[in-house]
């Protein structure tokens, strides 16, 4: 029921995509090198976003790319990353990174980071002398907590490491250096036979896993903790609270105590990589009956539906690769257009899904 062994890799890469994107221009993965003295390497200068592309009947299809790249963009700007890249430029360069892999499905990794100057090293805790780049990586990736987890569940355990606390590191930002706390998370779960761990906040009230939100079901209300708690602000997490609402399902953000995870009827995690994950014991005391719970499997279905292109989301959620219209300037840059157009086979008047096309970038 537990896992043995917590140094086996969460899932495989079975593909990765041979060019990664760069400051502008595909390189070949393999180039994709920083030096060892570099301020990231250093002292954690970096931002970062998981953007999944689903396989689809109409293509490749980018899950809520916009909402994403915004998300880094404001993780730049709390960290004083002055980096000049636009939203559009860097939606564009995901599509046609994706395009360019030649992948079904993928998972995405832009990640914008402080480099060094070889000629003129800086190599203090001053971010400021240091180079901006940014990358934007693919490969072919799983479910992140295993195959069987969607269905059956995982088995977590409450981390005696907190969260970070809102004033010491800005838990808004999807940074590097938060992850460092992930990871003790991950591995104080792992040594100890479990799959996830939950942190708390600093107040004791319930924060989020090492790289997932949390939702709990009790007498069918959908309950997740605040942004207070010292929550990363979802993409998914916001999309399970849409789709609840969708469903009628009542949906709240308020504080969760620890011991509401062992009396609640249904517990799952939200997140780019574990994408809705049911929860079946923590601390090896079993959640409801111990398996996915009715109404995580409600949300699970239609969330399912609409990455797989089969269901109408409730906004402008898939960006669909194959039905872009790409236009290479000389740098390989992209400019991104929006074009309203309606779904395939949706009623008339339905809301329309904002696709991206590729003009020559300014």
């Amino acid at each position: 029921m537990f896992p043995k062994d917590g140094k086996a890799k969460d899932i495989a890469s079975p593909r990765i995509a041979a060019e990664i994107w760069r400051n502008g221009e595909f390189i070949p993965w393999s180039e994709a090198r920083v030096h060892v003295m570099s301020h990231v390497l250093n002292y954690g200068s970096s931002v970062f976003e998981g953007i999944r592309c689903y396989k689809t009947k109409r293509g490749p299809a980018i899950f809520r790319l916009t909402e994403h790249m915004q998300r880094l963009l404001n993780s730049a700007k709390i960290y004083r990353m002055d980096h000049g890249l636009t939203r559009d430029e860097l939606c564009s360069a995901s599509v046609e990174l994706v395009r360019r892999s030649g992948l079904e499905q993928c998972y995405l990794r832009p990640l914008l980071f402080r480099s060094l100057d070889e000629e003129h090293p800086a190599f203090g805790v001053n971010p400021f002398p240091n180079p901006l780049d940014c990358y934007i990586g693919a490969w072919d990736w799983g479910k992140y907590l295993g195959d069987e987890a969607i269905e059956k569940g995982v088995d977590v355990c409450v981390s005696t490491w907190n969260r970070l606390t809102p004033n010491s590191m800005p838990a808004m930002a999807k940074a590097g250096a938060n992850y460092m706390n992930s990871q003790l998370i991950k591995m104080e779960a792992l040594v100890n036979g479990f799959s996830e761990g939950i942190a708390l906040d600093d107040r004791g009230f319930v924060s989020e896993g090492s790289g997932e939100n949390i939702f709990l079901v009790h007498d069918g209300k959908v309950v997740t903790p605040p942004l207070s708690s010292s929550i990363l602000p979802g993409i998914t997490r916001d999309s399970v609270i849409q789709i609840c609402r969708e469903l009628s399902i009542p949906v709240v953000e308020s504080g969760i105590q620890r011991a509401a995870l062992y009396v609640a009827d249904e517990l799952f995690f939200s997140g780019t990589a574990a994408e809705i994950t049911p929860i079946r014991t923590v601390d090896r005391i079993t959640v409801g009956t111990g398996g996915r719970g009715e109404i995580t499997r409600r949300i699970q279905e239609v969330f399912f539906q609409i990455t797989s292109g089969e269901r109408e989301a409730p906004g402008k959620w898939l960006t669909y690769v194959n039905q872009m219209k790409q236009e290479q300037t000389g740098n390989n840059g992209f400019h991104a257009t929006p074009v309203q157009e309606p779904i395939e086979g949706s009623a008339a008047g339905s809301e329309p899904v904002t696709k991206l096309h590729a003009a020559a970038a300014d």
